[in-house]
C-alpha cells in the first residue's frame, strides 16, 4: 500500500509520497494538517460518527456547513469511522499500515484506552511518526489537564505583558498559542519524517499549547535571565526600540519603527521636520529616548497631528522610515499587496459555493504549496477509502447502515 496515492495527482508539490492519518479536530491539529497537505502531503481525515470534528459545529454556517471547519481542512481527505467498532478497527489497522504520520490531539490518557495509542500503533507500523498536541504534553504534573489557547496565554505570562501598563491584563486577538501548536507540530513532523527518510526509524512527538510560545519570548527571555526583570505590558510600544510603536496622526493611528538610530534621523530630518530632536539629550541614543519615551510620543503625536495617516506614511516610505497603517482585518484583506501575492485563494465548495479563504505564506520558487480541494463535507470520502482499502462495497453498506461509518 505504500506506494498507492489517495489524492489525484497534480503539479509537483514538495511533501508528495508524504502520508498524514488526522485524527485530530478544533484548530492546532487540523491547522499543522492543513499546511502540510497544502504542501503536498496526502492527509486523511477520521471523525467521529454523529458531529465529526467539533469545530463543525462552530458558526458561522452556510446551508449547515461550518465556514471555521472549511477554512482549517482544505487539501484533506475525509473519512468517518468509530474506532470503537471493531470491524473499524480493522479498517483502521489498514490506515495506519499505509501512513507515515498520524497526529492527535486527544487529551492525555484517551488514546490509550481507544488503543490508538503511539505504543500500541507502532506494533503495526514500526516506521510511524506518532505527533501528540495536548495542553500541556504527554508528562509533567498537569499532563492530564485539558489545553485550552486562553488558558495556555495566561500561563505563559503574555497576557501580563499585552495590553496597556496598568490595565487588565488582555488576550491576544487570535488564537495563538492553537496556531503556535500547529506550526511546532509540522516543523517537528517534518524533522522527524527527515529522520524517518535516511533511517527508517519512526519516533513519538509530544506538542505542548503550554510550551509552544516560550522560545517567542526572545527579548523578555533575555533581560530576565540576565538580571531578573519581569517584562510589563507596554501598549503597543516595544520593549528596547524607541520609537517603535503606534502613534495618533490627525486622523488615526499608524506604526512607526524608527528602531535605530539612522531611521530614527531620518524621521527628525526628512518626516516631520524637526532636526532640532537630534541636539535634544533626551534622544540622542536609542537607550536615552527608551528612558524618555513620553516625552518623545508627546512630540511626535504633536507633529503628526497637523496631517492624515496616509500623507504620514507616504512621506516615512519616501524618506525610508518603516511605517504602516493600523488595518481591521477586512481593510487588511482588501489591502492590494496581499490581494497580489496570492494571500486571498478562492476554492468551489459543494454546499458552501465559491469561497474565499488565506492563502499559503511561503512562496517556494520550485515547488509552491497550493489550494487544491475544499475541506471535505462530513464522511465525504469514505466510500473511496475504503474500497482502496480493499473494503468490499456490501461490507461498506452494512457498516453504514449500522452507523459505524458516514
Amino acid at each position: 500500500m505504500r506506494n498507492s496515492s489517495v489524492m489525484n495527482k497534480v503539479a509537483t508539490l514538495p511533501l508528495q509520497g508524504l502520508k498524514i492519518l488526522d485524527l485530530s479536530q478544533i484548530m492546532a491539529g487540523p491547522f499543522c494538517t492543513m499546511v502540510l497537505a497544502d504542501y503536498g502531503a496526502e492527509v486523511i481525515k477520521i471523525e467521529k460518527p454523529g458531529t465529526g470534528d467539533d469545530s463543525r459545529e462552530m458558526g458561522p454556517f452556510v446551508d449547515g456547513e461550518s465556514l471555521c471547519f472549511a477554512h482549517i481542512n482544505r487539501n484533506k481527505k475525509g473519512i468517518v469511522l468509530n474506532l470503537k467498532d471493531a470491524r473499524c478497527r480493522d479498517i483502521f489497522d489498514k490506515l495506519v499500515k499505509w501512513a507515515d504520520v498520524v497526529v492527535e490531539n486527544y487529551r492525555v490518557g484517551v488514546t490509550k484506552k481507544l488503543g490508538v495509542d503511539f505504543e500500541s500503533l507502532k506494533k503495526i507500523n514500526p516506521r510511524l511518526i506518532y505527533c501528540s498536541i495536548s495542553g500541556y504534553g504527554q508528562t509533567g504534573p498537569y499532563a492530564t489537564r485539558g489545553g485550552f489557547d486562553l488558558v495556555a496565554q495566561g500561563m505563559t505570562g503574555i497576557m501580563s505583558m499585552t495590553g496597556e501598563p496598568g490595565g487588565r491584563p488582555l488576550k491576544s486577538g487570535i488564537a495563538i498559542y492553537d496556531i503556535g501548536a500547529g506550526l511546532t507540530a509540522t516543523y517537528s513532523i517534518l524533522a522527524a519524517y527527515v529522520h524517518q527518510l535516511k533511517t527508517g526509524e519512526g519516533q513519538h512527538i509530544d506538542v505542548s499549547l503550554a510550551e509552544c510560545g516560550l522560545p517567542w519570548f526572545t527579548w523578555e527571555a533575555a533581560a530576565y535571565f540576565t538580571d531578573g526583570t519581569i517584562p510589563e505590558a507596554t501598549g503597543s510600544r516595544h520593549r528596547v526600540s524607541a520609537p517603535y510603536q503606534a502613534l495618533r496622526t490627525g486622523n488615526g493611528y499608524i506604526i512607526i519603527g524608527a528602531a535605530n538610530q539612522r531611521t530614527w534621523e531620518k524621521m527628525c530630518a526628512a518626516v516631520i521636520d524637526r532636526p532640532d530632536l537630534l541636539e535634544d539629550p533626551r534622544f540622542a541614543t536609542n537607550m536615552d529616548r527608551m528612558r524618555n519615551v513620553d516625552a518623545l510620543e508627546a512630540i511626535l503625536e504633536r507633529e503628526l497631528a497637523s496631517a492624515d495617516a496616509q500623507t504620514w506614511i507616504e512621506r516615512c516610505d519616501k524618506a525610508g522610515v518603516p511605517c504602516g497603517p493600523i488595518n481591521d482585518f477586512g481593510a487588511a484583506m482588501k489591502d492590494r499587496h496581499y490581494i497580489e501575492r496570492g494571500m486571498i485563494e478562492e476554492v468551489d465548495h459543494p454546499t458552501i459555493g465559491r469561497m474565499k479563504m488565506i492563502g499559503i505564506p511561503g512562496k517556494l520558487s520550485l515547488t509552491p504549496g497550493s489550494v487544491r480541494t475544499s475541506a471535505p463535507t462530513m464522511g465525504r470520502d469514505t466510500d473511496d477509502v475504503l474500497r482502496l482499502f480493499g473494503v468490499p462495497q456490501a461490507e461498506i453498506e452494512t457498516l453504514r447502515s449500522e452507523r459505524v461509518i458516514q
